[in-house]
């Protein structure tokens, strides 16, 4: 359009240069539009911007007055300054170069890797587009140079100085050391001559020629039209990939799949199940075990990263079950080429065109990856699983049966890490086989003998005829005790958690493992219950009955408290510490066990110490005390309604020497036919309530006997002769009863005691009068205090643990507290021996 006005310029000649130039300009405009549409990146966007704000310059008038000088120009300079303004891309890209070299350098004084990692990207993205059949830019060779030097440094200093970085430091450490290292073969001649001479290289006039890098072609990754209905699947469907490209999967294509898959891992919108789907296409037509491994790997990851942006949903099932039949298939792959091995800490292959092989000298070719982690990956989201569903429905038990096929699995891994630990130049970590066998082991340690055995010959049918035991540590030897004393092995369940030594130790480790120890204390004390051992029971018991909190230690529910404050995130935690229901113990049960052990203790002692008032008085069971009492003070009291109603029953009717309805109270108690035999339990507690029964008799009724026969109290309370007359010697030995046994005659002879002055009595009677109220201060002060802490970090002063120390003289107790002055630790009950320790010394 220029030539119909040229006319009305002054100069022929001035128009003609000035059409060459916006005809130049255009053109470059052009070209710079053309290249922009085939980028995805954000700073080609912003290259796009600033030359259409360049050219807008230009563009400001319409018509042919932007082709004619305007009134106000009225000179040469004019032109001249407009001329210099005007940038040709190639300038504008190196310049974003220059910029972005800066920000690299800025990055690296204040040592901040994850600005540098992205900046490093952008700067490999705009030397490509600069070099792209033409040149590479040598200010990129030198920064690329400065940057490997500068990172050898940090990494040089992090093995020297050990010094913890930031997650976001340290991956953008990883990262940029990865690409560093293949971008340098890349450019490896322009490398090594700067490293030769850096003026020579940087004065000189040629430029280096950009290194021949391998493009992906249509038989990489994607297909072209005229293949992609061959690639089609049975339905006709294909996979398409960016830009709407059909997706091949070939064996040569699998590594470039992955390192796509594992960039885009953790971004925002990432199709997580397509990533899954393209994962079991790569599977099936992967053709060498190692390439079989890295696709499993990956995928297995995968399928755990659709629950792992929350903590209340739960793997799908379907996944889960894919996630099994996939750790299965990696353990058969592995089982079959022995040279291969999954192990942590093993370099990254870097080079996508071609898998790896054995190096020479080696024994086995090592794949990165930590089996034991998605063992307890697994085993974790099934524990999930279970805790989200009501556990009395069809559904619980439905999912509870894949715990089978868990257990298969986690026994191969026991049994792969087990395998190279034989290595001794693998070097294999030693918690590694210990945290996989303690999975087994808390899977099997809460059950009875028989599902056990049907679990071991599952897990048997397919192992090795080499497969050996692996190493049992603290938690395992919980495991172990708590199957003896489900098993009724009481005295070799006693004699292991004595030999441990763990109670002095258990504030030292985990929440979880405290929780194991508490219900290891709880089957052996139950355990000692269906022993007929009740002073041993009792003692045992009450570390965990006689704190009111049984749910909160078990791990089996969390009490609601008065003045509760606890966080959201306190609480969310607590919950996932919850068992599933099919470990619980029954806590209905365990409060009968501990009842029914208390009142064959306290009846006698409330009567003896009633009948003489100069013996100290002590406490066996607060807890059992205060229930007590609470039901004497009833006006009215009905026929018993649950177990403690039963309880407090019989120890009315024990105490008033009525041994026989005591005893129809108990064994109406229907939580008695959830104990294996449950006869032999009713026989036993029949007979432990006829020998307390004869107890009770004899303190209450002694200050009134001069003499009595021993076949008498035979009959009242059916016992054999010889049995009457050994609790009786017993009894005397033990200073319990003022009397002597005539053996000749079969009688007791009593002996009057002295009687209390009046003195004597109002001291017994205020002392009486003291105890109770430090008692009702300590109640108060509990009540105030409950709901201020964790849950697993309250303790009360009564309990041992406190501030007294309690039983066994210490001051640390469960929480920590007396002379531990380290943080408290939370959970678990220290276990000091108690009435363990005196069976053992007696």
């Amino acid at each position: 359009m220029s030539k119909f006005f040229a006319g009305g310029d002054s100069s022929s000649e001035s128009s003609s240069d000035e059409e060459e130039l916006y005809s130049e300009e255009e053109e470059e405009k052009v070209q710079g539009q053309a290249e922009d549409s085939s980028e995805e990146d954000s700073d080609e966007d912003d290259d796009d911007e600033s030359e259409e704000d360049s050219d807008d310059e230009g563009a400001g008038k319409t018509g042919a007055s932007r082709f004619l000088r305007g009134d106000s120009s009225d000179s040469e300079d004019s032109d001249e300054e407009r001329v210099k303004t005007v940038k040709s891309a190639k300038d504008k890209r190196f310049g974003e170069v220059e910029a972005t070299i800066k920000a690299i350098d800025n990055g690296r004084k204040i040592n901040d890797w994850g600005s540098i990692s992205s900046e490093f990207d952008k700067l490999n993205r705009q030397a490509a587009k600069i070099g792209e059949g033409k040149q590479i830019p040598k200010i990129y060779i030198k920064a690329l140079v400065e940057l490997e030097e500068f990172m050898n440094e940090t990494i040089a200093k992090q093995k020297v100085t050990p010094k913890k970085m930031n997650a976001t430091n340290a991956r953008g450490l990883n990262a940029v050391k990865q690409k560093v290292k293949k971008i340098t073969k890349d450019y490896q001649d322009q490398v090594d001559s700067f490293r030769k001479d850096e003026d020579a290289f940087m004065e000189s006039e040629d430029e280096a020629p950009t290194p021949k890098v391998k493009k992906s072609k249509p038989t990489d990754l994607y297909l072209d039209e005229t293949t992609a209905a061959e690639a089609a699947d049975d339905d006709g469907f294909v996979t398409l990939g960016k830009g709407g490209k059909v997706l091949q999967f070939t064996p040569e294509s699998i590594l470039k799949h992955l390192r796509g898959i594992l960039e885009s891992r953790g971004k925002k919108n990432t199709d997580r199940l397509e990533q899954i789907k393209i994962m079991e296409k790569l599977l099936e037509v992967a053709n060498t075990p190692y390439l079989s491994l890295r696709v499993l790997l990956t995928l297995v990851s995968a399928r755990f990263d659709l629950s792992a942006g929350s903590t209340t949903s739960t793997m799908p099932l379907e996944q889960w079950k894919a996630a099994e039949k996939d750790l299965q298939t990696l353990f058969e792959i592995l089982e079959k080429n022995k040279d291969h091995i999954v192990i942590e800490g093993a370099e990254e292959w870097e080079d996508d065109d071609k898998p790896p092989t054995v190096p020479e000298g080696e024994k086995y070719l090592k794949v990165p990856g930590s089996i034991v982690s998605y063992v307890e990956r697994l085993d974790d989201e099934l524990t999930r699983s279970l805790q989200a569903i009501d556990p009395h429905t069809s559904e619980y038990i439905e999912r509870l049966s894949d715990e089978g096929n868990l257990y298969n699995t986690i026994f191969q891994g026991m049994l792969y890490y087990e395998h190279l630990q034989k290595d001794s130049e693998l070097q294999i970590p030693q918690d590694s086989v210990n945290r996989i066998v303690m999975r087994r082991l808390e899977h099997v340690y809460f059950k009875p003998a028989s599902v056990v055995k049907i679990l071991e010959e599952n897990a048997w049918k397919n192992a090795p005829a080499d497969a050996v035991e692996g190493i049992i540590r603290a938690r395992a030897m919980l495991c172990q005790i708590y199957f003896l004393a489900l098993h009724d092995e009481y005295y070799k369940a006693r004699d292991m958690m004595l030999m441990s030594h763990l109670q002095e130790s258990i504030n030292n480790f985990d929440v979880l493992t405290q929780i194991l120890y508490n219900r290891t204390l709880v089957q052996v004390g139950l355990c000692a219950f269906r022993k007929g051992l009740v002073y041993d029971a009792q003692n045992t018991l009450q570390e965990i009955c006689g704190s009111g909190r049984q749910k909160e230690l078990l791990a089996q529910g969390v009490m609601i408290q008065r003045y509760s404050q606890v966080s959201p995130e306190q609480e969310r935690l607590e919950k996932q510490r919850q068992l599933p229901f099919h470990m619980h113990i029954n806590l209905e049960l365990l409060e009968c066990v501990y009842l029914t052990c208390s009142m064959l203790l306290e009846i006698p002692l409330l009567a003896q110490t009633g009948s003489s008032p100069d013996i100290k008085k002590r406490v066996i069971s607060k807890t059992y005390r205060r229930m007590l009492e609470y039901h004497e003070r009833q006006i009215f009291t009905g026929p018993p309604e649950n177990t403690r109603d039963h309880v407090m029953q019989a120890s009315r009717a024990l105490a008033a020497g009525e041994w026989k309805k005591s005893i129809n109270f108990v064994h109406s108690i229907k939580i008695w036919d959830l104990m294996p035999d449950t006869e032999g339990i009713k026989t036993m507690l029949s007979k432990q309530i006829q020998e307390e029964g004869l107890r009770t008799y004899l303190f209450t009724y002694a200050p009134f006997y001069d003499t009595l026969s021993v076949s008498t109290l035979a009959t009242m309370f059916e016992l054999e002769d010889r049995k009457v007359a050994a609790i009786i010697s017993k009894m005397i030995s033990h200073e319990e009863l003022a009397a002597a046994l005539d053996q000749v005659s079969a009688t007791v002879i009593f002996r009057k005691g002295v009687e209390l002055s009046r003195l004597q009595s109002l001291a017994l009677t205020l002392s009486d009068k003291a105890a109770a109220l430090i008692e009702t201060n300590e109640r108060t002060l509990e009540q105030r205090t409950q709901g201020t802490a964790n849950a697993f970090d309250r303790r009360g002063a009564n309990q041992r643990g406190g501030h007294r120390g309690g039983r066994g003289g210490r001051g640390g107790g469960r929480g920590g507290g007396g002379g531990n002055t380290g943080p408290r630790q939370a959970g678990g009950t220290q276990f000091t021996g108690g009435a363990l320790g005196a069976a053992v010394r007696g």
